[in-house]
């Protein structure tokens, strides 16, 4: 018996692959952009401590990186009620999202940071620059810029994660590709749709990202070649 694709069943419950799709692209940028802070304020507060007062933000990195982001949501969704604290499962699911990716950017920023020579800092101080126009010109714009690209990647992996909240019933992009199999019975149709999809908001999320780099850092003094890394950049007193 021959196979035949059959996509009209699939394409039939547009309404609720399509509310999915949304559903994905809500949870992605609503990640990205917390996510994103929470790396950048642990990355720049670790910067500016002595190394000896560094290891809570050190700690929660390396117990992020090195635990599966499954354990991580099932922690959260089902962790918490233990201790009283109720989160709905989309809610639970941005949440170790947000955590997850804060981890992965937090180190991505300190290598960034890490890359600005002191002597920058020194020549910026000599130039009678605020310590607020040292750290936003010299540090920090330049140390993101380093960065960018690693940050594209981080962004679009922390948006392919999000399939992984359908394992606590949240209806994202895999979640609905799911509800729509056990209606049509079409798994090979209904997963090559949804692999489309992620592709294309993939190619979107690293075109667009990519653009917007161009136009931040176009400027930007990092485009010339590196210092070499210099631990423990921060703008002196």
């Amino acid at each position: 018996m021959a196979f035949e694709l059959q996509f009209a069943p699939v394409l039939a419950q547009a309404p609720v692959l399509l509310g999915s799709f949304w559903l994905t692209i809500k949870l992605s940028a609503a990640a990205i952009c917390l996510g994103g802070s929470v790396g950048l304020l642990a990355a720049m507060t670790r910067s500016m401590l002595p190394a000896a007062s560094r290891w809570p933000i050190d700690l929660y990195v390396e117990l992020i990186r090195n635990t599966p982001f499954l354990v991580q949501l099932y922690i959260i969704f089902f962790g918490l009620p233990a201790v009283g604290i109720l989160i709905p499962a989309e809610y639970a699911g941005l949440l170790a999202m947000t955590i997850n990716l804060g981890a992965y950017t937090a180190e991505i920023f300190r290598a960034g940071i890490e890359s600005i020579h002191r002597s920058q800092i020194e020549a910026g101080l000599s130039l009678a620059l605020t310590r607020f126009q040292v750290f936003h010109h010299i540090i920090l714009k330049p140390a993101v810029a380093q960065v960018w690209p690693s940050l594209v990647s981080q962004f679009i992996l922390i948006m392919l994660t999000s399939s992984v909240c359908s394992f606590i019933s949240v209806e994202e992009l895999s979640g609905g590709a799911a509800i729509i199999q056990s209606l049509t019975f079409r798994s090979f149709e209904v997963y090559i749709i949804a692999s489309l999809l992620y592709l294309a908001l993939a190619l979107v999320l690293k075109v667009g990202l990519t653009i917007l780099g161009h136009f931040l850092f176009s400027q930007s003094p990092s485009k010339r070649p590196a210092s070499r890394p210099e631990s423990g950049v921060g703008v002196p007193s």
